[in-house]
C-alpha cells in the first residue's frame, strides 16, 4: 500500500496561502470538514473518486466539498508522484467550474515548477515546514 501523499498549500512571494487563508476564516465545524476532505485526498492521491474529486483538465483537479450550502472548490496538481500542491479555491456557483479559476491554477502551477524545478529542492523546504 503507497504512502500517504504530501498536500503542500501553496504560497506567493508574499507567503499567503489562499487556500489555508480561505480554510482559517470559517467556522471550526466548517475548517474540520474541509480538512477531513483533504486527508481522504491525501490518502487516497489520484485515486480518490467522484465525488470527492474530479479531473478538470491538463492534470488540474478539483476537490469538491459543500460547506453550509455552497459548493466550494479547492483546485490541485500532483507533482513527483508524492506531491499534492493546493493552489485556489472558490466557491462555485453555476454547473461550469470558472475558466478563468483553472486558468489560475495553470499559472500557479508553472511559478510553483519554476522554483521547485526538481524533486530534492522541494523535499527539502517540504521537511522544513511539514
Amino acid at each position: 500500500m503507497r504512502n500517504n501523499w504530501k498536500i503542500i498549500y501553496y504560497e506567493d512571494e508574499n507567503s499567503k496561502s489562499e487556500v489555508l487563508d480561505y480554510i482559517n476564516s470559517l467556522k471550526e465545524t466548517e475548517q474540520s470538514k474541509i480538512f477531513s476532505w483533504i486527508t481522504i485526498l491525501e490518502e487516497n492521491g489520484p485515486n480518490l473518486p467522484r465525488p470527492y474529486s474530479d479531473l478538470l483538465e491538463d492534470g488540474i483537479h478539483e476537490l469538491r466539498i459543500k460547506v453550509t450550502g455552497k459548493q466550494v472548490r479547492i483546485l490541485y496538481f500532483f507533482c513527483y508522484k508524492e506531491f499534492i500542491i493546493l493552489t485556489n479555491k472558490f466557491e462555485k456557483k453555476s454547473d461550469k467550474v470558472p475558466k478563468n479559476e483553472i486558468l489560475k491554477a495553470k499559472e500557479i502551477r508553472k511559478r510553483f515548477l519554476l522554483k521547485y524545478n526538481n524533486y530534492k529542492k522541494l523535499l527539502e523546504v517540504y521537511n522544513e515546514n511539514p
